[in-house]
């Protein structure tokens, strides 16, 4: 789908929607716990379908909207593996590798996009020396075996997702475990919200001096939880109000423990003068609304950095940002891990593409409101990946849209 953005600035409150990052862990949290949990303002992206649906498949009872779950009961002794269709959600195929191992031995996963094709190689050193059985295909990868307890070595500055992984997993298993990182730990926050989560359902992990004591035969205990309002979402509308948009951003949580309410700090250094320096290695997801607000910081200089793995995302981010905002007249350089941004005064109308990336869609939407012509978005259809009713929510604060089926 393609959708034409006239230029017109937004107006209005904006109820911000339910944080992605929180729903793919307190879904799981209450797919394992042992009785009926209730999650309220759960908002179905294909994301959190994708997660809905997996843990499904590994037997937890689940009502349509997600709103009541049931947890799974352990069946390591299935004649078949389930089958996991994780959609494009990174989220959902990290964290549920070794949750599949720990409750039903293993798995089949499938993923679309480039899911496949990230990087999996700290659970490969992991399935390698536990001797679990573990095949990539084209199309999916096949995981079967037991995951022991023991100690669990591995980077902190490649995903925090793996992290999140085991320590869903590995409080089921029947000894106890160590986490141990061998880099500085990145998206710290991630992680944050993965302990509060599991804190949530009864499950008790302790931080050491390297990473997490996690013990053993521990049991999720059901829970009634709300899920917060995104910072990741917000981060489009609050630096939009930079560029001129009169917007309240309604719905988030002032003492949050996500790591993208840095948003808010970042959001204040962008509006001064001078040469700034962004280091987001704690909170990649912002890079796309961080960079389009750099843009428009006319003659002056911003620097974001230690964004390497924003090329592993479902675009490769550095590159699709720098090629997009410099379509429509921005002036970005980009390097392994960096972009170098020269502020312009005003965006230029031109066709664009979202790279089939819903955060590359929404930095579009926003440039447009400080644009001199029209902005072509292709792919616009790729915000329901996270937030399904953005262009809805963008036309209800005065934004011009035609669509192009």
């Amino acid at each position: 789908m393609k959708i034409v953005i006239t230029p017109k600035k937004l107006k209005g409150r904006i109820q911000i929607p339910p944080s992605k990052s929180q729903s793919h862990r307190l879904i799981i949290g209450a797919a394992l716990a042992d009785g009926v949990s209730r999650l309220s303002n759960l908002a179905e992206s294909q994301d959190i379908r994708a997660t809905l649906d997996c843990m499904r498949n590994l037997g937890a009872e689940i009502s349509s909207d997600g709103s009541q779950i049931k947890g799974v009961s352990v069946q390591k002794n299935r004649e078949q593996l389930p089958v996991l269709d994780c959609g494009e959600s990174g989220s959902t195929i990290r964290f549920l590798m070794p949750v599949a191992l720990a409750v039903a031995g293993g798995g089949v996963f499938h993923g679309r996009g480039r899911l496949l094709e990230r990087p999996y190689a700290p659970y490969e050193t992991i399935f390698t020396q536990q001797r679990i059985h573990f095949q990539r295909q084209s199309d999916r990868m096949i995981l079967c075996g037991g995951l022991k307890p023991g100690r669990f070595e591995l980077p902190g500055d490649i995903s925090s997702q793996f992290i999140t992984g085991l320590l869903y997993a590995l409080p089921l298993l029947k000894g106890d475990s160590q986490i141990v990182l061998t880099t500085v730990l990145e998206s710290r926050g991630y992680v944050d919200m993965t302990l509060e989560a599991l804190s949530q359902f009864g499950v008790a992990v302790s931080a050491t001096e390297q990473g997490w004591f996690v013990p053993g035969n521990q049991t999720y205990r059901r829970a009634d939880v709300t899920v917060e309002g995104d910072y990741s979402q917000a981060s489009n509308f609050i630096l939009a109000t930079s560029i001129g948009n009169e917007l309240q951003v309604d719905g988030l949580q002032q003492n949050s423990v996500q790591g993208d309410r840095m948003i808010c700090q970042y959001a204040q250094r962008l509006d001064n003068a001078g040469e700034v320096v962004l280091d987001v290695s704690q909170c990649p997801d912002l890079v796309p609304a961080l960079a389009m607000r750099a843009a428009l910081r006319e003659g002056q200089l911003t620097r974001i950095i230690r964004a390497a793995r924003l090329r592993l995302k479902e675009s490769d981010r550095l590159d699709a940002v720098t090629t997009e905002l410099n379509r429509i007249g921005g002036q970005v350089e980009q390097s392994v891990d960096a972009l170098t941004i020269r502020g312009v005064r005003m965006f230029h109308g031109n066709s664009c593409d979202s790279h089939q990336d819903h955060r590359i869609a929404m930095m579009l939407a926003m440039a447009a409101t400080c644009s001199d012509g029209r902005i072509l978005v292709n792919g616009a259809e790729s915000v329901a990946k996270s937030y399904p009713n953005f262009w809805e929510d963008y036309k209800s604060l005065g934004g011009l849209l035609d669509k192009i089926l």
